[in-house]
């Protein structure tokens, strides 16, 4: 019995098959085309490099495209591995969270999907604030210009014939489930959090269309994530070589996907992925609910929240300050210059969402660092300050943070950073041996297929492959005293009280 995982990415799609413990049989990846043609879909006609500064647009032809072409590799390794296509007992996909599209009753796309990046409905959000504020406040969160709804309501006011003719509008991961399961259109509750989906009386709230003019009838059924929506299509089976007793399961969005792998499924787990971002999440039995919109909180599966925030820190940082430098070099030079003599918040732009919000927040560096060695380690340190940061302010929320943080990302490939984040939260931290959001679609694909719920999959199928501790105390104390100085330093400009 194998499960397959699809994360439709950015610059690509992957796939990964594994057994029913977590072990990986077959990976495949394909990239998108570059494309800068002319749409004619059906909606106005436009070039991607004409794009508005702030607009980010992707052909969802592509994603399938890119999808099939995984499917396809899957299925050819399958057989290498003597391995029948009727093995394979379930699929589930994720994609990027808020990304969205519009398409016909045929499921055809009447324009070029708007990215979860893309930020044109900045007004559009303001208004969805002030008329769904009641669904705002009893869910915890804040309507921005990064969630779905704000952009249907920019494309009934800037592009009405696309509008009207939408039948439905589709995230990322329901465009490819639709092509999975030969039509069916259908999403799940992490993917409607973005759409204004009422997590907790499970439906779409009316100020949708009675205040906004959406009709409910272009959303899709929302279900838990897990659940069994059905099998591949005898046409789409045919296509790529697999079997129609393949079961397709409602997936989750990437970031809820990277918690998965994680294996942070369980009541007070807790993650940090660090990649060009800081992003944290963790399972709660109650809902968190944070009035300056720090954090937003999907529902489990099993009906606990899963709260998270990104900051606009992370990995970014390096790229931007050490560029085209040595890492490994550096990271090895990393244990003689630890704790620095200097304090930074790693912060390469202007302003700040999580852990605290501050729009004209800029990064600083407080003291001067001996040598370049130290000036890195001092921006390694600064991403484990607002880590702390942030963990604290979830515990002043209601959470609860236990002395294990599984730990996920590019950042994970430097021991030094890992040990030193360690040091800074006093807390071990468990390195996943397959942290990937597609590896995080095959435990949901197993969750429900193979186990009684994701839990118990989580706990059979993620591997550790290292913990890290907290080294001795005096190293320990020294960063405590380190994390207050930046504590002292951020409050100073006003960016926390």
């Amino acid at each position: 019995m194998y499960f397959l995982g699809i994360d439709v990415g950015t610059q690509g799609a992957r796939a990964v098959v594994t057994d029913r413990v977590g072990n990986v049989v077959t990976e495949a990846r394909e990239e998108f085309p570059d494309w800068d043609q002319t749409w004619g879909g059906g909606g106005e006609s436009r070039v991607r490099s004409s794009l508005p500064e702030g607009w980010f647009e992707q052909l969802p032809d592509a994603w399938w495209e890119a999808t099939r072409g995984c499917l396809r590799r899957v299925s050819s390794a399958l057989k290498e591995h003597k391995i029948g296509p009727e093995s394979l007992k379930a699929v589930a996909v994720t994609s990027t969270s808020g990304t969205i599209v519009p398409v016909d009753r045929h499921l055809r796309p009447l324009r070029p999907a708007i990215m979860y990046n893309d930020s044109r409905a900045r007004e559009e959000a303001k208004e969805v604030q002030a008329t769904g504020a009641h669904i705002a406040e009893k869910l915890g969160y804040r309507f921005g210009s990064s969630f779905a709804l704000p952009r249907i309501l920019w494309l009934k006011r800037h592009e009405p014939g696309v509008f009207s003719q939408a039948a439905y509008f589709l995230h990322a991961a329901d465009y490819i489930v639709a092509n999975l399961l030969g039509g069916r259109v259908v999403t799940d509750y992490s993917n409607s959090l973005k759409t204004g989906y009422d997590l907790i009386d499970n439906r779409w709230p009316e100020f949708i269309e009675e205040s906004l003019g959406i009709p409910l009838s272009k959303l899709p059924e929302v279900v838990a994530p897990g659940t069994i929506l059905g099998r591949l299509s005898a046409k789409c089976a045919a296509d790529v070589g697999l079997s129609t007793e393949t079961l397709v399961v409602a997936g989750m969005t990437d970031g809820c996907a990277a918690q998965v792998a994680a294996g942070a499924m369980n009541v007070n787990d807790w993650n940090t992925t660090i990649g060009t971002t800081l992003v944290i999440k963790g399972v709660t039995g109650d809902l968190l609910k944070d009035p300056k919109g720090r954090i937003y909180s999907h529902r489990h599966p099993e009906g606990y929240w899963m709260p998270g925030g990104a900051s606009n820190t992370g990995g970014e940082c390096l790229e931007k300050e050490f560029h085209g430098l040595d890492y490994d070099s550096l990271n090895r030079q990393v244990p003689g210059v630890v704790p620095t003599s200097i304090i930074v918040f790693p912060l390469t732009r202007t302003g700040e969402r999580f852990p605290f919000v501050h729009p004209e927040a800029k990064g600083f560096v407080v003291g001067k660092p001996e040598s370049q060695a130290e000036l890195y380690a001092g921006y390694l340190e600064g991403v484990g300050y607002v880590e702390r940061l942030a963990y604290e302010m979830l515990e002043g929320l209601g959470a609860s943070i236990g002395q294990r943080i599984y730990t996920t990302g590019g950042a994970t490939k430097s021991k030094e950073w890992i040990q030193i984040r360690a040091n800074i939260l006093n807390r071990a931290l468990v390195k996943p041996r397959h942290t990937g959001s597609d590896m995080g679609m095959a435990i949901v694909a197993a969750s429900k297929t193979a186990y009684a719920d994701i839990c118990e999959a989580t706990r059979n199928m993620v591997q550790v492959e290292t913990i890290i501790e907290p080294q001795q105390a005096e190293l320990v104390d020294a960063y405590s005293e380190r994390y207050e100085a930046f504590r002292r330093e951020c409050a100073r400009r006003g960016y926390i009280s």
